[in-house]
């Protein structure tokens, strides 16, 4: 089963220095039909002006995975990790028993785009860590996060797995398990979608969930990229 997650139909935050799409409820935007999948929590679609971010605070108990898709941010947390977090590269910041951090548009007149995902843990109060990789591509569906951290992932505390699909004008397929749960988030499209006798046609935004399937054809007639979420 697809269930198609629209870019247009997401929740929408403008305060002026951040410009927010919201795939599932998350500040002042609440859905009580969008509020996650599984232990996908957020996926919010951020723009920061140069010069602009958001100041310290804090988190507890969450898995927070950033990717940056244009510009850089320049991170700080309380862990003492003082970094900048470029396009093309995965941060996952385990925020566990507590952790404050700070994220900004470090540039005087790029603007900042990025991804900011939130994964429920399956430990609680566990201590915080941080993690930052680039992922050069090896394959047109690429895990990135994977639970125990195998072949060079980043390693999340949750039964789940972040692949990053990549096509160059070709087809992919990646076997699914019918037991779980899974979400595709389209970064950049036309991207084509399919499973059994469903097809999708999804661009930059769109979301899919997908349950009670056994695998997923991405097809591109020219470079497209996606998220693909597994989920317990």
């Amino acid at each position: 089963m697809l269930i198609l997650r629209a870019a247009n139909e997401r929740g929408r935050a403008n305060f002026g220095w951040l410009n927010s799409s919201h795939t599932f409820s998350f500040g002042q935007y609440y859905d009580p039909q969008q509020m996650g999948v599984s232990a996908l929590r957020v996926i919010n679609d951020d723009r920061v002006t140069p010069g602009a971010g958001f100041d310290t605070h804090g988190h507890r108990n969450m898995e927070i995975i950033s990717y940056v898709l244009d510009g850089t941010i320049a991170h700080r947390d309380s862990m003492g990790n003082v970094e900048h977090l470029p396009a093309g590269e995965f941060q996952l910041m385990s925020a566990g028993s507590g952790v404050m951090h700070s994220e900004f548009n470090p540039s005087t007149d790029q603007p900042l785009h990025f991804l900011q995902i939130w994964i429920q843990p399956n430990e609680q109060n566990t201590e915080p860590g941080y993690q930052q990789k680039r992922f050069p591509r090896q394959q047109a569906i690429q895990p990135v996060i994977t639970p125990d951290g195998r072949d060079g992932t980043l390693s999340i505390r949750q039964d789940a797995q972040l692949l990053h699909v990549r096509l160059a004008a070709e087809s992919a397929e990646q076997v699914l398990n019918p037991a779980r749960q899974y979400y595709v988030h389209t970064i950049n499209g036309p991207l084509q979608l399919q499973a059994g006798d469903d097809t999708l046609i999804l661009h930059a935004g769109d979301g899919v969930t997908i349950s009670q399937e056994q695998a997923l054809i991405f097809s591109a007639d020219s470079q497209a990229e996606a998220l693909l979420f597994d989920l317990p």
